[in-house]
């Protein structure tokens, strides 16, 4: 097998469902030579698996030592944190979430320094990979987090309501925080070529199909729970999606394909800043990049509403002495 890279990629909270489903996808993506699993609980039985599904090029590690998962790794995904369950809200984790964030920082600044790039993807993720990026001393554009999977969620819907291919529905996005206030856009968004603004407003038919306001608005809704109704569906929070998702993310940072659905990355403008928030962007080896924002009028004071959220949250966990006041970042962090 050709692997992109010979260079130590570790995979936080590997013994769970997310983090074994990130191993299996890892390697059959070819993403490294060199992958380390690691938890609190024990991950060899993943490696085994791992092992035994005869992928004889990879070398396969666990352990339970983050001194020895750390050291020497240049890529990591992390869903090291507690899951959501049925009835909860992402918002709900945020306490014992936010702390594993801080020691996950901590131990990329004590053992892996030169890491080049991180993925965090446990709930409240916005608000967890902006703990690990001020913890780790990393650069903003070395840290992302998992947003896309809303956006896929919206490219879903709306290629099920057309009755066409996923690939046919283009551009579809929703920005801001990964959670019941995110921002979901139209205005990017094309089905089959016809710009989703038109076929709202206009009543154009794709593929013998419209869409009111009222049904766009009810879709709308539905993509901000959806994963509560995977939770619903299958009994526990999502694992597949986010995990292969996460991985493409984290094979563009490797020099893979480049990534171009909005991630979770750091946002230091004049109107949103000291967050992480879905944006549009990409992330190729070089890193996340985050490109300008537009929208309608009503798109973006949703979008408003939504940094809104976000920095009450982050406010939050100031208040919890999880993170230090916004003005003392530098002190630990001068990349921010």
């Amino acid at each position: 097998m050709q692997f992109l890279t010979d260079e130590k990629l570790v995979l936080v909270g590997a013994a769970g469902m997310i983090g074994s489903n990130m191993a299996q996808s890892a390697l059959m993506m070819g993403l490294s030579s060199n992958l380390c699993l690691y938890d609190v609980f024990s991950p060899e039985g993943v490696a085994e698996e791992m092992r035994h599904c005869g992928f004889g090029e990879a070398n396969i590690t666990a352990t339970t030592d983050p001194a020895e998962a750390f050291a020497g790794a240049k890529y990591i995904v992390s869903s090291g944190g507690a899951p959501r369950k049925e009835g909860m809200t992402r918002e709900d984790l945020l306490a014992g979430n936010a702390q594993v964030a801080r020691e996950l920082g901590e131990n990329i600044k004590k053992y892996c320094p030169d890491v080049k790039h991180v993925t965090i993807i446990f709930n409240p993720a916005d608000i967890t990979g902006l703990v690990t990026l001020i913890y780790s001393g990393l650069k903003p554009n070395q840290v992302t987090t998992l947003a896309a999977l809303d956006s896929t969620r919206l490219q879903s819907a709306l290629a099920k309501h057309f009755g066409v291919r996923q690939c046919e529905v283009e551009n579809a996005c929703t920005f801001g925080g990964h959670g019941e206030q995110m921002a979901v856009f139209a205005s990017p968004t094309t089905v089959q070529g016809t710009p989703l603004l038109d076929i709202i407003a206009k009543g154009i038919a794709v593929n013998g199909k419209t869409l009111s306001a009222e049904e766009w608005a009810a879709m709308q809704q539905a993509v901000t729970q959806g994963g509560a109704a995977i939770i619903k569906l299958r009994g526990r929070s999502s694992f597949q999606s986010p995990s292969y998702v996460s991985i493409e993310m984290i094979a563009a940072a490797m020099g893979g394909k480049e990534f171009t659905w909005p991630a979770g990355c750091y946002v230091s403008t004049e109107k949103y800043h000291h967050v992480m928030m879905a944006m549009p962007s990409r992330i190729t080896a070089d890193g996340v990049y985050c490109k300008a924002i537009s929208g309608t009028e009503s798109e973006l004071a949703a979008l408003d509403n939504s940094y809104k959220h976000l920095t009450a949250l982050r406010d939050q966990v100031i208040g919890m002495g999880v993170l230090p006041p916004v003005a003392e970042w530098k002190s630990i962090n001068p990349n921010v």
